[in-house]
């Protein structure tokens, strides 16, 4: 069984036992528990319900393994040719690490 949740504007496709890494979830504590009812697709052993948009009592499941991490750092480089002109910055996303503890359908 599994369910595509959408997650702070991003799309996942969530299975029982899985483990991702989301956007940063600002009240987030290890341990705790966090519900996401914005379920657009449930499959339950081949039969596929598609929500309109939503499906309806719909939810999956989540404990907070680690609240906070960092991404890879990422560069940005910007550069125009032929007039001297660079600008190098950079960031690194943070994450949130959850793991998917069950999918109600």
């Amino acid at each position: 069984m599994y369910a595509i949740v959408e997650i702070q504007g991003q799309q996942f496709k969530v299975e029982q036992g899985k483990k991702l890494f989301v956007h940063h979830i600002k009240d987030a504590e290890a341990g705790k528990t966090v519900e996401f009812d914005k379920v657009l697709l449930v499959d339950a052993d081949g039969a596929v319900k598609v929500g309109t948009p939503t499906v309806e009592g719909a939810k999956v499941v989540c404990e907070v393994v680690n609240p906070l991490v960092k991404g890879d750092k990422v560069i940005v480089f910007k550069m125009k040719r032929r007039k001297d002109s660079r600008k190098r910055n950079g960031h690194r996303e943070q994450f949130t690490e959850v793991e998917i503890k069950s999918v109600i359908a």
